[in-house]
């Protein structure tokens, strides 16, 4: 049910509950201390009248030897069958009091009502014990029951019979009180738990405010889709990292967005040329066809082959778009792949699109964990790129050796000043901006070999040229 509140509501209610425990808690220990305290005066209290004149202790003053007297001549007198004293005068003692015989009856004293004799005031006057204090009922002289607190001591009558005298308080003098300071502790209780209701509703509001900031914030960028939009993150409590946290989560989904929004601009205006150039050859030979006026064979020859060059050119891209738009998050296949195996296809491959150079490759064995297709498109990239920038006639040179693949090209090499660009998406050299290409290549080189658990890089060639340097981990030998 607790879900259906609002934290707000749920903070207030955990905050009053909380209070309401420790005052109940606290109300209830005071009314058993003070019922404690006042239990300890009433048997303080039975105790002195016990040991005063009641106590019958020989040898004492003239006044206590008369009640010694007095009280042993009503245990002689006293008829188990009425269970009273045969005389009606008034003994000096409290309210109740009462002998108990060594048989077990009672022995009411006159004037001083009666009590229930328990168990324990048996033990007591055959001796088994020396006193018991109990709670107990009794008849008070009027002919009223009433709760009563007893003390039962052993009694020893003038001529030396047994028995045990009990003298009782009315619990009244105590549960009075007890009654009157249960109401009290009620009603301050009740009152501790609306002042902690409304202490929980103002702390609630206090603590929830930054949450309430964030919710804004939050609801905002959800209706104006404005991830520019910060979130004040002072202090070192959890609000604030969560503001943190928060607004790095924003500025990382601003910057996707902006890659993906470059991404998109990049592949229109890569895409704009070759379309463009289909366009243009095909609205020729629809334009010669409609016209009856057919163009020469060499010129309709070279229009198509350009169509295809555009096709070709589109399918590329669109290969190179597909692979760079998978999620980074997607789990590329993995497994074991003999990357010599692969340097040596790739060389193949790199001597037909380079009829004129020499391409040559050094590959001692080494397998790696990866995609097979993305590491076989990852080396042919890398080889392509270094056909595309070779001198006619030039040589192309790979190695691979302890994991490290090498691809080295005599071209005019890369400026300094581009080293740091050359894996940005569609990134192309102004000097390279005439070749074909997408400049989605070494992009997706980049991509394959991180992917792989590897490294790449590019730079200058001793005596000229470019050398392209990837390391990948791996085994000169196929794991198990």
């Amino acid at each position: 049910m607790t879900r259906r509140l609002t934290l707000r509501a749920r903070l207030a209610l955990l905050v009053a509950a909380a209070v309401a425990l420790a005052v109940a808690a606290c109300a209830v220990a005071s009314w058993y201390l003070t019922r404690d305290r006042l239990y300890q005066e009433l048997d303080r209290r039975l105790g002195a009248t016990a040991d005063g004149p009641p106590g019958a202790r020989a040898g004492g003053p003239p006044r206590e030897q008369r009640f010694a007297h007095e009280l042993s001549r009503a245990l002689l007198a006293c008829d188990p069958a009425a269970s009273t004293t045969p005389d009606g005068s008034r003994l000096p003692g409290p309210e109740f009091m009462q002998l108990v015989t060594t048989a077990g009856g009672p022995c009411t004293v006159p004037n001083a009502g009666s009590l229930t004799v328990t168990g324990a005031d048996r033990q007591v006057a055959r001796g088994e014990r020396a006193s018991a204090t109990h709670d107990g009922t009794g008849v008070d002289s009027a002919g009223t029951p009433v709760d009563v607190r007893v003390l039962t001591r052993r009694f020893i009558s003038i001529d030396g019979t047994p028995a045990a005298m009990s003298v009782a308080i009315a619990l009244d003098e105590v549960r009075g009180p007890l009654d009157g300071l249960a109401l009290l502790l009620t009603a301050v209780s009740a009152l501790g738990v609306l002042f902690s209701a409304g202490a929980g509703l103002l702390i609630a509001r206090a603590s929830l405010r930054p949450v309430d900031q964030l919710t804004g914030v939050v609801e905002h960028i959800a209706r104006t889709e404005d991830l520019d939009t910060r979130i004040p993150d002072e202090g070192a409590d959890e609000i604030a990292r969560l503001s943190r946290s928060f607004n790095t989560m924003t500025t990382a989904l601003a910057a996707s967005r902006d890659r993906q929004q470059q991404l998109i601009a990049d592949a229109g205006h890569e895409l704009r040329t070759p379309l463009t150039s289909l366009r243009t050859n095909i609205d020729l030979l629809l334009r010669s066809e409609a016209t009856g006026r057919e163009l020469p064979a060499a010129a309709r020859h070279n229009l198509l082959v350009s169509v295809k060059a555009q096709m070709l050119e589109l399918s590329s891209l669109v290969g190179d778009l597909l692979e760079l738009a998978r999620p980074a998050e997607t789990e590329p296949v993995q497994e074991t792949v003999a990357l010599h195996e692969v340097l040596h296809r790739a060389v193949e491959r790199a001597r037909l699109r380079g009829p004129g150079l020499t391409v040559v490759a050094d590959a001692a064995p080494w397998y790696v964990s990866g995609d097979p297709a993305s590491l076989e498109r990852a080396v042919v990239n890398l080889l392509d790129n270094a056909v595309k920038f070779s001198p006619p006639g030039g040589r192309v040179e790979a190695r691979l050796d302890g994991g490290v693949l090498t691809v080295r090209d005599h071209g005019p090499g890369i400026p300094a000043g581009d080293l740091p660009h050359v894996f940005e998406r569609f990134w192309r050299s102004p000097s390279a901006r005439s070749l074909p290409g997408s400049g989605l290549g070494l992009s997706i080189v980049a991509r394959v070999v991180q992917d792989s658990g590897g490294r790449v890089a590019l730079g200058p060639a001793p005596g000229g040229g470019t050398l392209a340097r990837v390391d990948l981990p791996g085994a000169p030998h196929p794991s198990d």
